[in-house]
């Protein structure tokens, strides 16, 4: 196999982390010698943050494996369209359909823990456009609702690097859904109480995607590193033939 035939490894972090959340994950697929990229997505609306990872798969040479976390997920459907992904890894995350928002998705079931535990604070125009609200979790509450089964210590340092989330992407509609031309595998947190985990199943049996079930908070890649890289490694090995 020559070095443009390797997958590599995409991985998309969500709302209200950063990529730092893959720092359990990245050192596993590292050591089997996997090329790996985890930019830093805007999280600012779902169109222009998957134009903009679309950007970042565009410069990889040869297939790709693209793993979105929560949010990340909704990214990864419509930026996995790109011609090199080869296959999608939905971690915790929504697998939306084409013409579906975010808001339409977990509106078909109850809500989370997480609903009542946001923050709205408005950030200022930039350029032409309007006035904006950022979507963060209350400091206090975010390791139990978020990260219950993460190190205390950690989970208290994620609660106060927060990368919000403008509230715009909840209720942009995906303008495609490449699971349906691509491979997709999925796991879901079962104990997850930021995204319900039946938004979880409900979207990954539509996809089609093969399923893990985990007993993990949202943030499985943190507490389940060898069971999140296991399930790349077997999207890895698919492309990788």
């Amino acid at each position: 196999m020559t070095p443009h035939d390797t997958p590599t490894v995409v991985l998309l972090h969500g709302a209200f982390a950063d990529a730092s959340s893959f720092s359990r994950v990245i050192p596993e697929l590292l050591a089997d010698g996997l090329k790996v990229v985890a930019p830093a997505v805007p999280n600012r609306t779902l169109s222009g943050d998957s134009a903009y990872v679309a950007s970042v798969i565009r410069r990889i040479p040869g297939p790709v494996v693209l793993v979105g976390h929560s949010y990340g997920g909704a990214v990864a459907t419509v930026a996995g369209a790109e011609e090199n992904v080869k296959a999608l890894v939905y971690l915790a995350g929504y697998a939306l359909e084409e013409g579906e928002s975010l808001g339409e998705l977990q509106g078909g079931f109850p809500d989370s823990e997480l609903a009542g535990a946001l923050v709205y604070s408005p950030f200022p125009p930039a350029g032409g456009e309007e006035e904006g609200i950022d979507v963060s979790v209350e400091t206090d509450r975010l390791p139990a609702i978020f990260a219950a089964d993460v190190d205390p210590g950690l989970a208290g340092v994620l609660a106060v690097t927060q990368r919000p989330l403008a509230a715009a992407a909840f209720g942009e509609a995906a303008s495609t859904a490449a699971w349906k031309t691509k491979p997709s595998w999925g796991i879901v947190a079962s104990a997850d109480r930021t995204l319900n985990p039946e938004v979880q199943r409900f979207g990954y049996r539509r996809a089609g995607a093969t399923t893990v079930e985990v007993d993990s908070s949202h943030l499985v890649m943190l507490s389940h590193p060898r069971c999140v890289a296991d399930v790349i490694r077997e999207a890895v090995r698919s492309v990788a033939g």
